[in-house]
C-alpha cells in the first residue's frame, strides 16, 4: 500500500474507534516501541489523545517496516 494510503487508512480507521477500542489497541500494540501507559492514564485521557497515541504509533510503526 502507497504511504498516502495508508496514512488516509489509517487516520480513517483511527477516528473511528470509540474509547474501549482505542485503549484495547494501545495496550495490546505489537511494534518495535513498547506503549506503556497505566490504566488510570488511559481511562482519564480524551478520546482525542488516545486517537492521537494510537495513531502516531501506527505510523511510526510503518516507517520501521
Amino acid at each position: 500500500m502507497a504511504p498516502r494510503e495508508y496514512f488516509e487508512r489509517t487516520v480513517t480507521t483511527v477516528g473511528t474507534l470509540d474509547k474501549d477500542e482505542l485503549k484495547k489497541r494501545i495496550r495490546h500494540f505489537k511494534g518495535r516501541v513498547k506503549l506503556d501507559f497505566t490504566d488510570d492514564y488511559l481511562n482519564t485521557a480524551s478520546v482525542d489523545r488516545l486517537r492521537h497515541i494510537l495513531f502516531a504509533a501506527l505510523i511510526n510503526a510503518r516507517g520501521q517496516g
